[in-house]
């Protein structure tokens, strides 16, 4: 990242801190980026091999076949993350995250769901999967400020549970069958569910703040962000206030 993208960047924190309640911390109190970089590792459970062995193994298909199924899932990924997209237009980007309780109920059904239907329950999961990712990469760098840099390339990093969990689910399918193999990204998932909701319930101010369109904009009170603009602002409300009483104490 350039540096004077980042000089925008924290000059755009400051001017919003009496949106978003921004306050500039050493990095490790940072417990957002951490919460996540720590749980986006258990995340890196997908894998072509696996999808097809339990296509293979539950749907009685052919390896070409087991194929042709990951392609549909691979394109409902796609999809999902467009459909995500057009929806953030509308939803706030953290109520967006309710797609992980579709994945952690699908994943699960895959664990008891046999045939087909076993097969198309991964594939909603890699639907509802699609958007986490990037949709957790941007709430994670809200409000690092001086951070962002260093705090982007951890998340980045910590896709490398791609080299460890798909063969952590081959593992258990390798002893016993894929079903019960479903039962490590589950594991995953459901650890990081605690994710979405630490987000809405703690950092709701912060999220939202920065999401304001406004924000750094200059109208005729100052900079929008800035907590002396809403100083002005409420100051001009009480002239206002003040002026219609005394027009109507003259009537």
């Amino acid at each position: 990242m350039p540096s004077s993208k980042l000089h925008s960047i924290l000059q755009q924190r400051k001017l919003c801190s009496g949106l978003t309640g921004y306050i500039d911390k050493p990095m490790g109190k940072q417990y957002k980026l951490m919460f996540w970089s720590c749980r986006s590792i258990l995340l890196c459970w997908r894998s072509a091999a696996n999808f097809i062995n339990y296509a293979r193994e539950f749907a009685g298909i052919s390896a070409a076949a087991a194929s042709d199924r990951y392609a549909i899932g691979q394109g409902l990924f796609v999809i999902g993350r467009f459909a995500a997209a057009g929806l953030m237009m509308f939803v706030k980007l953290r109520l967006v995250l309710a797609f992980m309780t579709a994945i952690v109920t699908f994943i699960a059904a895959a664990i008891g769901v046999h045939g087909e239907g076993g097969v198309a329950m991964l594939s909603l999961v890699l639907f509802f999967e699609s958007c986490i990712f990037p949709t957790i990469f941007t709430l994670s760098i809200r409000g690092l400020g001086r951070h962002t840099k260093r705090g982007s390339s951890w998340i980045v990093a910590s896709v490398s549970g791609g080299a460890l969990f798909p063969s952590l689910t081959g593992l258990p399918a390798d002893r016993k069958d894929y079903h019960v193999s479903m039962a490590v990204p589950l594991c995953g998932f459901f650890v990081a569910f605690a994710y979405p909701i630490y987000l809405n319930v703690f950092c709701r101010k912060e999220l939202d703040g920065f999401r304001e369109t406004k924000i750094g904009y200059v109208d005729s009170d100052g900079v929008v962000g800035d907590p002396d603009h809403e100083l002005r602002r409420a100051s001009v409300r009480h002239e206002e206030k003040g002026l219609k009483a005394g027009d109507h104490l003259e009537e």
